[in-house]
């Protein structure tokens, strides 16, 4: 077992910060044995770097690279890995062989999750593993997210939720522990851009990616392309309208080569989930009492 402190790059962490740090290690040591679904972000990436310090070889990182994740998001999964000394696995889930997550539905996470955490507990029963974790913290429990309800379904444990973890306290410790992802912008699955209904296939979730690479190349940080069949309604920080103004026919060309006819710029800007807006409140799921 691995219980050495690692170097960080920051200060002291404040009482508050410390002490759910703190519950968190405890948890964690507790469990002995830990599968972590890993997806690259920084909630997952927290949960994962914590237990393989904590359990080293006792803690399995898993990654599902699926079409559905960017493939940007799965090599820097696979880097993070090796840089950490995780145990590592490379999976891939059956989510787009399923009409139902194929269709789009306002569920369409739920059946996500289930293939994840369904290839999960085959992993964790082979190894002989009690307990899977996710990345999930306090600031998912109040949104649309049908995938807690799978996560529920299969008895996934969510230590940050257990331990109080906020958003902001998750990219603060992972400042103060020096993870080269700390403050990676949010990147939902590739799924997440398509107005519920529209349906989903490899090839539209790889026109958005490649639109999206577009914009990274460009210089953009936090965005979204949203896929309305022939329009790319792209969201944007505010503060990077100039920069949609400067490449304007760049982006209008290569996007239009990649299949769209029109392409939009949303005026409120990017905001993560923005395709629940429209969602009644009761479609609001939340399994964890806070």
């Amino acid at each position: 077992m691995v219980t050495t402190n690692p170097p960080t790059s920051a200060g002291p962490l404040d009482i508050e910060l410390a002490a759910k740090y703190a519950a968190v290690r405890a948890a964690v040591r507790a469990d002995k044995r830990v599968v972590v679904a890993f997806s690259g972000g920084v909630d997952s990436s927290l949960v994962a770097y914590i237990a393989g310090q904590e359990l080293g070889e006792e803690a399995i990182a898993v990654t599902s690279g699926s079409r559905s994740l960017k493939r940007t998001d799965l090599a820097l999964a696979e880097q993070l890995a090796n840089e950490w000394g995780l145990k590592h696995r490379v999976i891939f889930t059956d989510e787009l062989s399923k009409p139902d997550y194929r269709s789009n539905p306002t569920n369409r996470c739920f059946h996500c999750k289930t293939s994840l955490y369904d290839a999960l507990t085959t992993i964790a029963r082979t190894e002989a593993v009690p307990v899977i974790y996710n990345g999930t913290n306090i600031d998912d429990l109040g949104d649309h997210r049908p995938g807690l309800v799978a996560a529920n379904d299969f008895d996934v444990r969510s230590p940050l939720v257990d331990a109080g973890f906020s958003k902001a306290d998750i990219r603060a410790l992972a400042t103060h522990l020096g993870l080269a992802n700390a403050m990676k912008p949010q990147s939902a699955c590739l799924s997440s851009r398509f107005p519920y209904g529209t349906a989903i296939d490899e090839a539209k979730l790889e026109q958005v990616e490649a639109a999206e690479d577009l914009l990274l190349q460009l210089g953009f940080t936090q965005f979204r392309v949203r896929h309305h069949e022939e329009v790319a309604r792209l969201e944007l920080l505010p503060e990077e309208f100039p920069l949609a103004y400067e490449h304007h026919e760049l982006i209008n060309d290569r996007l239009t080569e990649l299949g769209y006819r029109y392409i939009a710029m949303d005026m409120k800007g990017f905001r993560s989930g923005a395709l629940n807006e429209g969602l009644a409140k009761i479609d609001i799921v939340q399994v964890y009492d806070v």
